[in-house]
């Protein structure tokens, strides 16, 4: 059965920084493009960093490059997002994700809060 279990958001003040995990089970990180999105209060989901599975080259956002990381630690079965100099408008729950194209299912974890406020 597939599982994330998301944390490390939280409050934090504009210039902040923080770092999300996403510890995933029932299938193997380092197998499958894995995701970050994230959906703030009205608007739509949007994805905001992935990392591939073949060569582990990174894509993101405009609005977070050079302030956002995502990695994978395929020993934990872990994927992160480091986020730093966090602005208001990067408030939202932030989800990880995956397409097991293998299995031909998308999954997502529950979601975890980021709020940027002074």
């Amino acid at each position: 059965q597939v599982q994330f279990v998301e944390s490390g958001g939280g409050l934090v003040q504009p210039g902040g920084s923080l770092r999300l995990s996403c510890a995933a089970s029932g299938f193997t990180v380092s197998n499958y493009i894995l995701n970050w999105y994230r959906q703030a209060p009205g608007k739509e989901r949007e994805l905001v960093a992935r990392i591939s599975n073949i060569d582990g080259s990174t894509m993101y956002v405009d609005s977070v490059k050079g302030r956002f990381t995502i990695s994978r630690d395929n020993a934990k079965n872990t994927v992160y997002l480091q986020m730093n100099s966090l602005k208001p408008e990067d408030a939202a729950v932030y989800y990880c994700n995956v397409y097991l194209y293998d299995r031909a299912m998308d999954y997502w974890g529950k979601g975890t809060l980021v709020t940027v406020s002074s």
